[in-house]
């Protein structure tokens, strides 16, 4: 499980909120729309390893039809509840795989529902992590940079460190998609450890 406490002796932390008393609401997305996705995976083992002080929920980008202007008028109200997800979140985390070095057709979909209509950027403000895993030998770092890029125009405060890319994820993984390489889980525990204290830095900002 995730242990919180010592994040009351960080800077970040202390800049808005006594850390012991908050529930960090995280969104998580990810980019994968697949049945036994590793990058759903992570976000699955994300979950697992939170206390009480802080909460997990993974988004549903599944079933949102592809972004054209001509509907903004009349949202589909699967993307109303996903803007209101967002917008409800204290923090933001990515799992993301490589299509073609870049972020999935499914994810850029999303984060233009979630930055549209024009003046209603749901992504607006809010901290992020991004992590990634990909059957390949680079764990899907292109699409992270892709990513990256991407949130800069959104004004989303994307963390820099640490970093997680899980390459030749098919080992990483056991048959029922939890983690099984405990190096992996570290990392990914320390990634939502900096993600709650990032969030701190950014709301007290």
């Amino acid at each position: 499980m995730l242990d919180l406490s010592h994040l009351r002796h960080n800077p970040f932390a202390q800049l808005c909120f006594d850390i012991r008393g908050i529930q960090l609401r995280i969104l998580g997305v990810s980019g994968s729309t697949r049945k036994g996705s590793y990058n759903t995976a992570l976000l699955n083992e994300a979950k697992l390893l939170l206390t009480s002080d802080a909460t997990v929920e993974i988004a549903d980008i599944s079933n949102f039809p592809l972004y054209s202007q001509d509907l903004e008028s009349d949202l589909p109200e699967n993307v109303k509840a996903f803007k209101s997800l967002v917008r409800r979140a204290d923090a933001l985390l990515f799992a993301t795989p490589e299509h073609n070095r870049s972020i999935s057709a499914a994810l850029k979909n999303a984060i233009e529902w979630g930055n549209r209509p024009a003046g209603d950027n749901s992504w607006d403000g809010k901290p992020a992590a991004i992590i990634s895993a990909s059957t390949g030998p680079r764990g899907a770092v292109r699409s992270q940079l892709t990513l990256r890029q991407i949130l800069v125009d959104l004004n989303v405060y994307a963390m820099n460190k640490p970093e997680l890319y899980v390459p030749n994820a098919q080992q990483v993984f056991d048959g029922d998609l939890r983690l099984k390489d405990e190096r992996v889980r570290a990392t990914l525990k320390s990634v939502l450890e900096n993600l709650v204290a990032w969030s701190a830095a950014i709301r007290g900002m």
